[in-house]
């Protein structure tokens, strides 16, 4: 007598359900890269989004005045531009401060599909957040026009080229969601420190309103370690927010981090514990990095 194998009834719910499991996942990949190309074509029709072509237009503009602007102001007086400074200036603060304010009641009006998450309502904010770092290359334009080529450092130079590229394929190609935490948190920082430059603009009788330029960096170093942290973070979450680009805010985040870090020491530090001739390599910073975390609480407890 033989007898007949019974199906193996569990083997085939087992597999069935894998089957699913990975039908679920692909569908779910599917689904997010649908919605990756839907934003691009949103984002495309706005101002200096559609190519890289305008953007780098703008970069390489701005590079022949970096490289140029000196030598043409070689035999010319320094422009004063008080008044348009002071209007700028302001002008600044006040964008900040209302991309802040927007962010905020985006947030705190649910506009947001799931904090972080992608969220189509603050692909426009994070535009303007975009418009205004090509705005911000004028801080480069007016030290130039005032002869003041000592603070166009390669940390100056190198914060305002790169932003324009970074916050153009923000908003090209992930606008909106992760992004809002990084254009929020720089928008608070640009208040204080476009508020500095209205200040500093007004001439020296304004020089004893300004002693709190030290902690003014301290609060940008600090926004660089919260985005570093933000953007670790985000590695770990489920969240359809490509890992490319939270490494790539990560490692230029942590670049802005050592050059801060750099002038912090160079200006405010290196002066108090070392004689003027004394000189510490840019590549030792990272050493000085407890020193300088102590040097501030030391500053804020006194």
């Amino acid at each position: 007598m033989e007898y007949q194998r019974a199906p193996d009834t569990a083997h085939n719910s087992h597999s069935k359900e894998l089957g699913g499991l990975e039908g679920m996942e692909i569908n779910s990949v599917v689904q997010t890269g649908v919605a990756f190309i839907k934003k691009i074509r949103e984002t495309d029709p706005w101002l200096l989004v559609y190519s890289p072509v305008p953007v780098t237009l703008v970069f390489v503009c701005y590079l022949l005045v970096v490289a140029l602007g000196p030598s043409c102001m070689q035999q010319r007086r320094p422009l004063e531009l008080r008044a348009l400074l002071v209007t700028y200036n302001l002008a600044m603060v006040a964008l900040s401060r209302l991309r802040c304010v927007v962010e905020n009641v985006l947030i705190l009006g649910n506009a947001l599909t799931a904090v972080p998450c992608a969220a189509q309502q603050m692909a426009r904010v994070c535009w303007w957040f975009f418009f205004s770092k090509v705005i911000e290359l004028l801080d480069t334009v007016f030290l130039i026009l005032r002869k003041k080529q000592e603070q166009v450092t390669f940390l100056h130079v190198y914060h305002h080229g790169s932003m324009i590229f970074n916050w153009w394929s923000g908003v090209k190609y992930v606008p909106g969601g992760q992004a809002f935490f990084i254009g929020m948190l720089n928008s608070f920082v640009h208040i204080f420190m476009y508020g500095y430059y209205a200040l500093a603009s007004l001439g020296p009788r304004m020089r004893r309103y300004l002693w709190w330029k030290r902690y003014l960096t301290i609060l940008q170093l600090c926004q660089f370690v919260a985005v570093a942290a933000h953007s670790s973070y985000n590695l770990f979450t489920e969240c359809p927010f490509p890992d490319g680009f939270n490494i790539a805010v990560f490692l230029y985040t942590l670049s802005l981090l050592a050059l801060f870090l750099h002038f912090y020491y160079q200006t405010y530090l290196r002066g108090k514990r070392d004689n003027k001739n004394h000189h510490v390599p840019f590549s030792g910073m990272l050493f000085y990095l407890p020193l300088v975390a102590l040097m501030s609480i030391e500053d804020f407890t006194v």
